[in-house]
C-alpha cells in the first residue's frame, strides 16, 4: 500500500495520529513500568533456572576433559618416576659392585646375567663370560650383596650358574656371631627361603643374624654373605635345628656380578686326602 500526498495539509491527519499513538505507547510504558520490571525479573529467573543445568553440563564436560588430561599427566609422571627409581637402583648396584671390586682380595671377573630360568626346581642363570675369560666350573658367582651360586657349565663365551635356589645346591656355612657350622641348601617349594642344617639346638640363634660361607669348602672363600636368619625350628627326633634364611641376593632382581677366579687352595684337600690314606 502506498500513500501519496500532494500537499502537507493532506498528511497532517496521519502525522497527528502517529504522534498521538507514540504518546499513548509512552504513557502506557510509564504507567506499567512496575509490571515490565516484574516481567523482566520473571524472565531472568526462568532463564537462570534453564541456564543452571546447562552450565552444570558445561562444567561437567570441562571437568571430564581436565580429569582426562590429569590422568594422562599422572601416568606420564609415574612412568618417569619409575624409570628414575630404576636408574637410581641400577646406579646403586653398579656403585656397590665397583666398591666390591676395589675392596676384594680375590681375583674377580665381571659378568652380566643374560638369561634366567627361575620357574622350576633346577633353576639356572646364564652369564656372558666363559672359558675364553678364564671361567671354570666350580667357580663362585657373587653379587654386591652376597653369594649367588657357582658355575656348573662353560662355553667359550658363556657360562651357566647354579643359583642357591636349586635343589642340588649346597654350601658350607656358619653363623657369623657364633661360628657354628652347617650346610645351606634349598628344599624347593619356597622361592623366598634357604635352610641351614646341622646346627645343634644348644646353639642360640638370633633373628637377623648373618650366615656366611665358612671357608671349609675348597670352592667357596670364607665370609661371603649367604643370607639372614628369619626363624629357627627344632628338628624333631634329633638334637639339631632347622634355621631358615632370607637370601642375601634376590635372584629375581640381580642383573650382574663377579665370578671369583682365584684358584682354590688345594693344600687342605691334600692333607685331608693324606689323613684318609692313613686308614686305608
Amino acid at each position: 500500500m502506498r500513500f501519496q500526498f500532494s500537499r502537507i495539509s493532506e498528511a497532517k491527519d496521519y502525522i497527528l495520529t502517529a504522534l498521538l499513538l507514540l504518546f499513548a505507547i509512552t504513557l502506557l510504558i510509564e504507567r506499567n513500568q512496575g509490571g515490565i520490571d516484574n516481567l523482566r525479573k520473571i524472565s531472568v529467573t526462568i532463564f537462570s533456572y534453564v541456564e543452571e543445568p546447562l552450565s552444570n553440563i558445561r562444567l561437567y564436560r570441562q571437568a571430564l576433559r581436565t580429569n582426562t588430561d590429569l590422568r594422562k599427566q599422572n601416568v606420564q609422571l609415574l612412568d618417569e618416576l619409575n624409570r628414575l627409581r630404576s636408574v637410581r637402583q641400577r646406579n646403586d648396584e653398579l656403585m656397590a659392585l665397583l666398591e666390591l671390586g676395589r675392596s676384594s682380595d680375590f681375583n674377580l671377573y665381571p659378568a652380566q646375567i643374560v638369561g634366567k630360568e627361575l620357574n622350576q626346581v633346577n633353576n639356572v642363570l646364564t652369564i656372558d663370560a666363559g672359558s675364553n675369560n678364564g671361567i671354570q666350573e666350580g667357580m663362585p658367582f657373587i653379587s654386591a650383596n652376597g653369594l649367588v651360586g657357582k658355575v656348573v657349565l662353560t662355553s667359550p663365551r658363556f657360562a651357566q650358574v647354579m643359583p642357591h635356589f636349586n635343589t642340588l645346591f649346597r654350601v658350607s656355612a656358619k653363623l657369623q656371631n657364633t661360628n657354628a657350622y652347617g650346610i645351606v641348601s634349598w628344599d624347593g617349594p619356597n622361592a623366598q627361603e634357604l635352610k641351614l642344617n646341622y646346627i645343634p639346638q644348644t646353639i642360640a640363634v638370633e633373628t637377623g643374624e648373618t650366615v656366611v660361607t665358612s671357608g671349609y669348602s675348597n670352592q667357596y672363600p670364607p665370609n661371603i654373605a649367604i643370607g639372614e636368619v628369619i626363624r629357627s625350628e627344632p628338628n624333631e627326633g634329633r638334637n639339631t635345628q632347622n634355621i631358615f634364611l632370607r637370601p642375601a641376593t634376590n635372584l629375581f632382581t640381580v642383573a650382574e656380578g663377579f665370578v671369583i677366579t682365584t684358584p682354590p687352595d688345594t693344600a687342605v684337600n691334600k692333607i685331608n686326602e693324606a689323613y684318609r690314606g692313613m686308614f686305608e
